[in-house]
């Protein structure tokens, strides 16, 4: 590209988009990226502070800013996403359908270690809606080199940057644990917060057994129901060190493998997942401790998205989670607008 006078410009073509921005009112193009400059153009082209202008050379080791940015959304485009228009070298990513957003963080942070080029996006490992803006991309200069953009490309490899994962599971079985519920001593209000939240997903509770605190009990209402085909089993109550609490010991006798007792999450430190493996199936088994029952938002708000995505989560997963892992108790609630469960 050239500089020169905009008064010399008639005839020339624009190699980027021209911005007015009037406060309170617009900020948008006056002309775009490949208009031809006539006479008539050149007072307003004034009137936004152009007096000098770049036109448009070619040159075989140089690419303009959105054809740049088509490579950059190239990068990072998965699947179940779309990008808006290029403008101004910038492109943004919506999603097209829920899900969980997962980021190959080291490759984000590759590409922005490479200068003249930017990706910002939401946090990974979170859900996100239809029409929800995933992340957005610009090329910073007006023009990049073609070399430049072909190591970003080398940089990724096979995998995008960002993926949506479509929810999988539709079903789950609750076993409500505890004495004084099983013999009507208090109402069960453990259970209908457990509905609310599969509700967000749109998953059904097709099978749910009152246990009491029998472990034997327990094992046994979880196995009955993964045989009768729920996809997530989830437990309520019993999760502390007290003798009497027998959650744990009846989901380990089932023969599920553990994952963790336990994690570094405030509310919700005595969470327990495991993996009931029943033919080719890995079915998650979840010890919910009793805080799901009255905080806001808890560890569970954020495993469950990622278990009905079919994510298999690992130790690996909690240990990280701790740094963001407490929640503030906001008197006024945003999750998911807010620090909680961003280290995860």
């Amino acid at each position: 590209m050239k500089l020169m006078r905009t008064e010399d410009a008639v005839g020339q073509i624009l190699c980027h988009d021209i911005t007015q921005i009037i406060k309170g009112v617009t900020k948008d193009a006056v002309f775009r990226k490949g208009h031809v400059i006539q006479k008539e153009d050149i007072p307003v082209l004034l009137s936004v502070g152009k007096e000098h202008i770049y036109i448009w050379e070619n040159n075989e080791h140089m690419l303009h800013e959105n054809e740049a940015a088509e490579i950059l959304y190239r990068i990072c485009k998965g699947e179940h996403m779309h990008g808006s228009e290029v403008k101004e070298g910038k492109i943004e990513l919506i999603a097209d359908m829920d899900g969980v957003l997962k980021i190959q963080r080291e490759t984000l942070h590759k590409i922005n270690g490479m200068g003249q080029m930017m990706i910002a996006s939401r946090h990974g490992n979170f859900p996100v809606k239809k029409g929800d803006k995933i992340a957005g991309t610009r090329i910073i200069p007006l023009v990049i080199e073609k070399e430049k953009m072909e190591a970003a490309r080398q940089a990724t490899g096979e995998e995008p940057i960002f993926q949506i994962l479509p929810y999988r599971y539709k079903t789950a079985g609750v076993v409500t644990t505890g004495s004084e519920v099983l013999k009507n001593r208090i109402s069960d209000t453990f259970t209908p917060v457990i509905e609310e939240k599969l509700a967000e997903y749109q998953v059904q509770m097709t099978e749910h057994v009152l246990s009491g605190d029998d472990h034997v009990v327990i094992t046994k209402a979880i196995e009955e129901m993964i045989e009768k085909g729920v996809e997530m089993v989830i437990c309520t109550g019993g999760m502390s060190v007290d003798p009497d609490d027998r959650t744990p010991l009846a989901i380990k006798n089932t023969g599920a493998r553990i994952v963790t007792y336990g994690a570094p999450m405030l509310p919700g430190a005595m969470f327990l997942l495991a993996y009931y493996e029943h033919g080719d199936r890995k079915i998650p088994v979840l010890g919910l401790p009793g805080c799901v029952m009255y905080a806001k938002r808890t560890i569970f708000d954020l495993v469950l998205p990622r278990l009905l995505a079919g994510e298999m989560l690992t130790e690996e997963d909690f240990i990280r989670a701790g740094e963001g892992g407490l929640c503030l108790s906001c008197p006024q609630c945003t999750y998911p607008n807010c620090g909680f469960g961003k280290g995860v």
